[in-house]
């Protein structure tokens, strides 16, 4: 389990690691609100994202947080979400 939080540049190092990056995406530039699908990044890509999230951080993230997080933003938020109550027991 980690004790850290997991940030945006966490979620693109992930991405680029498990899915590769479209190289007419800039992961590095504003991304935080756009969506996965506009990236380039589809449910299969998502999957491999978020297995690679749990094993990292320590958590399980079930399908329906994965496939309800659209944008990096909401992807992040959840995945903090999971691990705060894990850092305050």
């Amino acid at each position: 389990m980690s004790d850290r939080e997991f940030t945006l540049d966490d979620l693109r190092r992930i991405l680029r690691d498990g899915a590769g990056a479209d190289e007419a995406v800039d992961l590095d530039g504003d991304i935080l609100d756009a969506e996965f699908e506009s990236l380039g990044y589809e449910s299969l890509a998502l999957l491999e994202t978020s297995s690679r999230i749990e094993r990292e951080f320590g958590i399980t993230l079930d399908d329906d947080t994965v496939t309800e997080a659209k944008t990096p933003r909401a992807l992040i938020d959840a995945v903090n979400s999971f691990l705060v109550p894990a850092r305050s027991s």
